[in-house]
């Protein structure tokens, strides 16, 4: 199937959801900073009569009621090599885990990369599936998210992240 897009409710607002053949390839909050262009999505479908959107909302509302800690769906999101290397490393993040945009620099071997591993983590298209929000800042300070950080840290507190519990504590 081509390009196509659907509106995808859930409990974090309406998502916008896009896929091609190969798979999904983008997810948007409301309000996202960085949304697709009208003529990049394709067509809309219903949600519901597409099996990958259909899959998509039933792993989503898993991941929200606490029941599901990865995703096993096919994605085919598309950026350079940089950030292609960037969504790889938010992957391997695991749930309830956080990191800093300097160790993920650190990981592709120059601290001096963070600024650029922070704009291809806020460039991420797969919102949730590739844990962007996973990733704060130096001071363990929820810093950028693309989709808001009230949700950010909703984010992190579903999954019961350690820098989300300290924050409460002060």
């Amino acid at each position: 199937m081509s390009r196509r897009h659907a509106t995808l409710p859930t409990s974090l607002g309406d998502l916008l959801v896009v896929a091609d053949a190969d798979g999904l390839t983008g997810i948007y909050f409301p309000g996202h900073w960085h949304p697709p262009s009208a003529d990049s999505i394709g067509a809309e479908v219903d949600a519901a009569s597409d099996d990958l959107f259909r899959e998509l909302g039933e792993q989503l509302a898993e991941y929200l009621d606490g029941r599901r800690t990865a995703f096993d769906l096919p994605t085919a999101a598309a950026g350079d090599a940089f950030e292609e290397a960037v969504w790889r490393m938010l992957r391997e993040i695991p749930f309830g885990a956080t990191t800093t945009y300097g160790e993920l620099a650190m990981r592709l071997g120059d601290r001096n990369l963070a600024r650029r591993v922070g704009y291809a983590v806020g460039h991420n298209p797969l919102s949730i599936l590739v844990p962007c929000h996973r990733v704060v800042g130096a001071s363990g300070s929820l810093t950028g998210y693309a989709g808001g950080l009230e949700r950010k840290q909703l984010l992190l507190e579903l999954e019961g992240a350690e820098v989300v519990a300290q924050r409460r504590l002060f």
